[in-house]
């Protein structure tokens, strides 16, 4: 028998976790299947949930905010195993772009940031695992972003 939670292997901010870790993360997130077009994070909304991207891809946009009304900027794609809103855990500010799916059934998991809060608490080792791979992720998203725009 195969666990559902073998899907969060492939997630860079769960590496190093074991299967059990992996099992206990896997119970607190919640399924979505998107179609091309929806969106699944707005710009300038709370910030309260971290997803998986388990199928399919997603285009991330910034408003601009031009004189001449707003225009939405191309910032990136992202595909299978990437994770996306990873500041909310880190800050509960307002998303600082817009996520939206170019496939349809484009499979993702949410998971809500007091959930995994409450559950990195109980389980320091999964806290500081997580936490470290965030901060990774994080660090690597800015420098190619760095890059990108110089």
């Amino acid at each position: 028998m195969t666990s559902n939670a073998r899907v969060l292997e492939i997630v860079e901010i769960f590496a190093d976790l074991t299967l059990d870790q992996l099992e206990l993360i896997y119970q607190i997130c919640t399924e979505m299947v998107c179609t091309k077009g929806t969106v699944i994070v707005k710009e300038n909304t709370p910030s309260t949930e971290i997803y998986i991207l388990l199928e399919g891809e997603v285009e991330i946009v910034a408003d601009t905010n031009s004189l001449t009304g707003s225009k939405e900027r191309f910032i990136g794609t992202l595909e299978r195993g990437q994770s996306f809103g990873e500041v909310a855990l880190v800050d509960q500010g307002l998303r600082s772009a817009t996520v939206r799916s170019l496939t349809d059934n484009c499979r993702v998991l949410e998971i809500s940031r007091n959930d995994l809060f409450n559950l990195m608490k109980e389980n320091p080792e999964i806290g500081f695992k997580i936490m470290y791979n965030l901060a990774a992720d994080i660090c690597l998203k800015f420098r190619q972003a760095t890059y990108k725009f110089r």
